[in-house]
This record gives structure tokens, sequence and C-alpha cells, in this order.
């Protein structure tokens, strides 16, 4: 299974150090929760994995990220956004029926037919949403609840069958029995992939995270198990 590697990273925004000379390793078919105070650097860092920081304005990254030993720096953007796939903080939905959301890079990868409606419905299985819309994909997803806008996006993002998965607070403005849905979500997509999740929410990385990287002004300061031993409340 495929896992990430951070060496020596450092992020300058506008000559401002977001990120100090972080070394990690995000161990695959877990869940490592990213935790620490705001403007700490976390949604930087997932921003790196992905490579979007190169969309961002007088960014400077130095160090290295390898995915399964390859540097990403070096590898098409498209395709390392392909095995690494992304989850926002607010669902962005494509104006389009369900289906049209979770099938839409497939089809422009070339997916048709059987095969196509086949990877719509494992995506939106391995969300945990499959039982509440499969009667309803040609519906305008505008009806569904925050949660399952949520993990509508989340099957969307394993469409193309990524290698791992970064989450950016997906869970920050549902209620607790959408964040239930949510986690027990990503507790199944564990066995099969990296799940790299930023939470403001140390309950949350008790709950289902395995291992707990611990941010404080752009330094790791603990990079373990999530029991509860980085000392925040």
């Amino acid at each position: 299974m495929s896992e990430l590697t951070v060496c020596a990273l450092s992020v300058c925004i506008g000559g401002q150090t977001i990120l100090r000379d972080l070394s990690l390793r995000f161990p695959p078919r877990a869940i490592t929760a990213v935790l620490g105070p705001s403007g700490c650097g976390k949604s930087t860092l997932l921003t790196v994995l992905n490579r979007l920081c190169e969309e961002t304005a007088d960014c400077s990254v130095q160090g290295r990220v390898y995915l399964d030993g390859e540097d990403i720096f070096s590898m098409e953007p498209c395709l390392l956004r392909r095995r690494v796939g992304t989850v926002l903080q607010t669902p962005v939905l494509f104006p389009m029926s369900i289906l049209g959301n979770v099938a839409f890079a497939p089809r422009r990868l070339g997916l048709r037919g059987q095969a196509l409606e086949a990877r719509v419905r494992t995506s939106l299985e391995l969300a945990g949403l499959w039982p509440e819309v499969h009667q309803r994909l040609r519906q305008s997803p505008e009806h569904l609840s925050g949660g399952q806008k949520q993990r509508l996006c989340i099957a969307r993002a394993l469409a193309v069958e990524p290698e791992i998965l970064l989450l950016d607070e997906p869970t920050s403005a549902l209620d607790q029995v959408a964040t239930a849905q949510v986690e027990a979500s990503l507790l199944g997509l564990k066995r099969r992939m990296g799940v790299i999740l930023v939470t403001h929410n140390p309950a949350q990385a008790r709950r289902i995270a395995d291992k707990v990287c611990l941010l404080r002004d752009g330094k790791c300061v603990y990079f373990g198990a999530a029991d509860g031993s980085w000392g925040l409340s």
C-alpha cells in the first residue's frame, strides 16, 4: 500500500514561514490526524502533499515529499492528484446530478457503460452513501443534507481510485449525527488506503485516528499514537 514521506519540508508564503523542517512518514492503511492551533500550517501541509500549493502566489517550498519513493515534485500534477485525492472543508458540488458528480472524473478518464456504473456504485458504497441515494442518482444533490453532501464529495474523490485521501476538516460544519456518519466512512476507507485528516477536534482524533501529527508554529512537536498523549484536552 502507498505511503507519503516528508523530508525536511519548509514552506514560505509571501515571505512568511508557514512550515519549518518537517520530516514525517504517513503510514498506509491508517488514519493520521493532523492537529494544532489555527495558523500552525495544517492546511498548508495538505496543499503541499497534492501540490495545490503551486497555485498560491509567492509560495516557496523546500525539501522533498515522496509517494512510494518517487518525488512528487517530479510527477505530472494531474497524475499525482489522481493518486492523492482531496476533500475540502466545505462541500463543493458540481451543478449536475448525484450520478454526474461521482462519474465526472472517471468519464474524463474514458470509463463508460457498466464499468462506469460499477465505479459509481463502489465509490458511493465506500463513502457510506449508496443506501441513501441509489434510487435518486439522477436527481440534483442540492436536496441532500450537509453530511450527505460531504460524503458525496468523498465518493467523488474515491471515483478515481486514489491511493491516499486528504481531508481538510471535513466535519467542522456538521452536526453530531452527520459527523459520526463521515467518521464511519473514513474508518472503512483505511482498510484500502492511507487517510490524512486535518481536524481541530482532539476528541475526533482519539475516536478514529491511528496516528496524530501535532503542529505548533509550523513545527511537528508530536507524531505518534492517537491515545491522547500529545497533551491536548
